[in-house]
Order: C-alpha cells, then sequence, then structure tokens
C-alpha cells in the first residue's frame, strides 16, 4: 500500500507540513517496496480556491490508499473519503517519525475534516 504524506521537503527526514491541501509535497511511501517518490503540490498552492480537492485529486491520482497530515479540510476529505482513501492525523516533526507511528498503528484515522475551509 501507497502512503501520501504531507511535507515541505522531498525526503523522510523533511518536515511533516501541517496543511493537507496547499502542502508544497506529497511524499508517496510504498510499503511494500519501501521506495519513496514526492509529488509536487504546486499547483494547489497557488490556486485562490480549491487547492484541497487539488491536493486530494494528485493523491488519488498517485494511488495512494491513505494519507498522513496534520490537517485536512471538509473538500478534501470528501474526495479522499469518496476515493477509499484513509485520512490519519499526525503531528509529528517529520515525514520518517510519521512513517513509524503509522507502521507501529500508533495513528488514528479520521472520521471527518478537522479544519474549515481555507486553512491557512
Amino acid at each position: 500500500m501507497k502512503i501520501a504524506f504531507s511535507t515541505s521537503g522531498e525526503s523522510l527526514e523533511a518536515p511533516l507540513d501541517s496543511r493537507f491541501g496547499r502542502a508544497p509535497y506529497f511524499l508517496i511511501y510504498d510499503l511494500d517496496s519501501r521506495q519513496a517518490r514526492v509529488v509536487d503540490n504546486g499547483a494547489s498552492r497557488a490556486s485562490s480556491q480549491g487547492a484541497g480537492i487539488q491536493a486530494a485529486d494528485s493523491v488519488v491520482r498517485a494511488g495512494a490508499g491513505a494519507v498522513v497530515t496534520a490537517h485536512c479540510g471538509p473538500k478534501a476529505f470528501q474526495v479522499l473519503h469518496a476515493a477509499g482513501i484513509k485520512v490519519f492525523s499526525c503531528h509529528a516533526a517529520t515525514v520518517g517519525e510519521a512513517l513509524d507511528m503509522y507502521r507501529s498503528g500508533a495513528l488514528v484515522e479520521q472520521t471527518g475534516a478537522d479544519v474549515a475551509g481555507h486553512h491557512a
């Protein structure tokens, strides 16, 4: 399974970004192959509206089965939920720490958005 982490960098040592829709990147980590790749979220970040929806579409296209981020807005959550992608809230310092928390079962699946739209 692939997991998408919202991040401001391009490695497991990069900070976990607190924003889903406006995170600079998504690090897509494949649990089976233990390989990571980065998806640039620049188009979503630059948009004045719909950043969460665009970001969610990118994660869906990347084939992720789960998202780990600090905050996910209602429109993004709706797109992810409709695609069968689980959302986990996490406040780890780095993507690597968040990955370890996911693997250990320390993260709780979210049942809805935890912020209003236009989270800065």
